[in-house]
């Protein structure tokens, strides 16, 4: 023989009576659609689709003008003030460098100032009225990406989703699926024994189904891919979930039947809220989520028009098209600018626009919501992922075919990152200055004929005038938040009057004025170590409410204590001026523990939600969905505690046949190629004389490699129960007892 099969099913198991039951909860037969990967290197533009006339393209075009060209101006202005302030003088090469960072960091905050008035404006004329939905004709597919997620939440979210599509007339348009990457094996069969309760608790025609796989190749974009290569052949459109998306079922099938009646739309975003945040930091977000990010939204949607971009989630997508312009190919070398794409939402929305489809937003559409990390560490833990991912579409900008468009939106990405170090360098540059002017001395006789001397010295009264214009302008998104909220009367009422919202925004804009420091100097460092080659790799996410232990934010934070202290001692021996200046910067680094760890608090928050600030409308009026979907969290929750997995599979034979029956087929390997987790896996359970005491042997990586055997795990189920190991004589945890 020259293959021999490792994953077979063991002639017991052919006989199995839960063989039948277990066949419910196969997927269903794949439909397989080819994805070809593209290429940044060449393009075909005679293949580029015809699109139909925009009808709003002339409001795009005014909208980019005023966001672009009003933002340019005020960029000019910025430089020609920041020049007289430090043309007092000669102009030295520090000084050059100071108006250069400015200027750049000036014209990020001036872009965002315009594109909010953009969004301001659309917002106070916007039409409200939504059409009747019509019948839908096309196939959806929802589709949830998890990874070693807490499995009773994500799967209630996307049960309550369905329960309320299933309420209206095109329920049978719908099918559901989890795509599981979970590496964990107890999350893993936690996964399973929910998705076993859940599929039992609805009827047997349910569309609901349960994919995991062994490899989790490109992370989530390669299990986007897997799915629409394996089954997006039967669907003509796509929903895509995050783990932490709650959508409601109106949400949803407006967003189908928009994307039905517009043959070029490729993908249509929704604007996504936050709601079930509980801790201080995270109804921080909450609030400046809800009430600012909608004129932000607004504007970039208004100015983006049908070019518009992706965010990855709680969006619906045109599979077909999906699969023709979005496979995606490995950036060449290594992580962390080489490898797949990890910020591949961007990109996608770049390649489905370069093929000739729509990319746009509907941030008016209610009914999209999502989480929000806990914790500041907890949001620095994220960013660095995020900061990778973006840092490599430096490497994208520049494809062949793409719109103009989709790199303003790259390169937006890359300045949300490149702004903190460039901000850090600007504040290092005017005390470098400071310090010269007050310490180095000046030569103030040139060589040259002069009646006065040359002193070091900046225009002070004008920086202090471009200083309130700068704050001014990155306040006015903002300002513009809470004035639209207050003339908005449900959104007043539900966040407690106009005191309350005012009251909240000031919170807000304290805590995040201290807090901005301190991202300032996580994401300065988060850009260094990549430049320097370090890869993030790909952590779960946090998402409870839990946390962090004191020590854990001691140790992440003392650094930026003991530059706040360095700082401001270096500020003190030049000028008590200087200090004030940067009293904002300073203080947010000396309180860096404290914030941290104020973040996190559970307590704070509620206490400030009993005193109505920060709470956001659907506090007040808790979406239909997200009450249903705690409830069937809490009964999904017993399903998924247990023991130990392994002793869940062998004692419980239904869980086993579905498990066997959600495998991929029998693995063949050559023979005389030998894995070394699976040799140990085997090894161990032939030595063990019982499965407890082989569950307490095998390491994770051999425990994966034993549940995604179908020949190992009867040889597991085959070993008597046993009891927990208990006598000192036994052989320790993770290694066989000799031969």
């Amino acid at each position: 023989m020259d293959a021999v099969t490792t994953n077979a099913p063991a002639g017991d198991n052919a006989a199995n009576p839960h063989a039948d039951r277990a066949a419910a909860f196969r997927t269903p037969p794949e439909a397989r659609l080819d994805m070809p990967v593209q290429s940044f290197t060449a393009f075909d533009a005679s293949r580029v689709r015809a699109r139909a006339p925009d009808p709003h393209a002339l409001r795009t075009r005014i909208a980019r003008l005023f966001t672009f060209g009003g933002a340019s101006a005020l960029t000019l202005y910025g430089a020609l003030e920041m020049y007289g302030v430090v043309n007092v003088g000669p102009i030295t090469p520090l000084k050059w460098a100071l108006l250069v960072l400015f200027v750049v960091n000036f014209s990020w905050i001036a872009l965002a100032f315009t594109s909010a008035i953009v969004g301001f404006v659309s917002l106070l004329t916007a039409q409200r009225e939504r059409a009747p939905l019509p019948p839908l004709k096309g196939r959806v597919a929802v589709v949830m990406p998890i990874y070693n997620e807490a499995p009773a939440r994500v799967f209630a979210a996307m049960a309550a989703l369905r329960e309320e599509i299933e309420d209206s007339a095109n329920r049978a348009q719908f099918d559901y699926f989890f795509l599981s990457d979970s590496t964990n094996p107890d999350v893993w069969i936690a996964e399973e024994r929910a998705f076993v309760a859940l599929k039992e608790s609805l009827p047997p025609d349910a569309r609901l189904y349960y994919r995991h796989r062994p490899k989790n190749v490109a992370r989530k974009a390669g299990n986007i891919d897997d799915f629409v290569t394996r089954w997006g052949g039967a669907y003509d459109y796509m929903l895509v979930l995050d783990a932490d998306s709650l959508m409601t079922g109106e949400c949803v099938l407006q967003l189908a039947a928009t994307m039905e009646a517009d043959p070029d739309a490729g993908i249509i975003q929704t604007l996504p809220l936050i709601i079930n945040r509980n801790t201080f930091f995270a109804r921080l977000q909450q609030f400046a989520a809800r009430i600012y990010g909608l004129v932000i939204a607004a504007g970039l949607a208004v100015w983006s028009g049908r070019s518009g971009n992706y965010w990855g989630h709680n969006a619906i997508i045109r599979t077909k098209a999906f699969a023709q312009a979005c496979g995606l190919p490995h950036l060449r070398g290594r992580p962390p600018f080489g490898g797949h794409i990890l910020s591949h939402d961007f990109v996608e929305a770049a390649l489905m626009l370069r093929a000739g489809y729509s990319v746009y937003m509907l941030p008016t559409l209610r009914g999209s919501y999502e989480e929000s990390p806990p914790s500041l560490i907890d949001v620095a833990a994220r960013d660095r992922r995020w900061c990778q991912g973006n840092l490599q579409h430096l490497r994208v900008i520049g494809a062949r075919g793409l719109r103009l468009s989709s790199r303003q939106h790259l390169a937006t990405g890359v300045m949300s990152y490149l702004s903190s170090p460039i901000w850090m360098a600007s504040l290092i540059v005017g005390m470098v200055l400071v310090v010269q002017s007050a310490y180095i001395r000046p030569e103030y006789f040139t060589h040259e004929f002069a009646l006065f001397p040359d002193w070091p010295r900046f225009d002070y009264e004008r920086a202090l005038q471009l200083f309130a214009v700068t704050m001014a302008v990155l306040l006015a998104p903002k300002l513009m938040g809470l004035i639209y909220a207050i003339f908005r009367a449900p959104t007043r009422r539900a966040c407690g009057g106009a005191a309350g919202l005012i009251g909240s925004a000031l919170v807000e804009v304290v805590f995040a004025a201290l807090i901005a420091p301190i991202m300032m100097v996580i994401q300065t460092g988060s850009v260094m170590q990549i430049l320097l080659g370090r890869d993030t790799g790909w952590t779960p996410q946090r998402r409870d409410d839990g946390s962090i232990p004191l020590r854990d934010i001691v140790r992440r934070h003392w650094s930026h204590v003991a530059l706040g202290v360095l700082t401001l001692v270096t500020g003190l021996m030049i000028s008590t001026s200087l200090v004030a200046w940067m009293s904002p910067t300073i203080a947010g680094l000396l309180l860096a523990i404290f914030l941290s760890a104020l973040s996190g608090e559970l307590s704070v928050g509620l206490a400030l939600r009993r005193m109505g600030l920060l709470v956001t409308p659907e506090e007040g009026e808790r979406p239909r969905v997200a009450v249903r979907a705690e409830q069937i969290a809490a009964e999904l929750a017993p399903a998924t505690r247990m023991e130990d997995p392994l002793i869940a599979i062998r004692d419980d034979a239904h869980l086993r046949a579905v498990h066997e029956a959600l495998l991929p087929p029998a693995i063949v390997r050559k023979r005389g190629e030998i894995a070394p987790d699976r040799a140990l896996a085997e090894a161990k359970l032939i030595d063990a004389r019982t499965a407890r005491e082989a569950a307490s042997w095998l390491q994770p990586g051999e425990r994966m490699v034993l549940l995604h055997d179908r020949a190992l795990i009867d040889m597991l189920c085959r070993l008597p129960a046993g009891e927990p190991q208990t006598h000192a004589d036994e052989a320790p945890q993770g290694a066989p007892h000799a031969a």
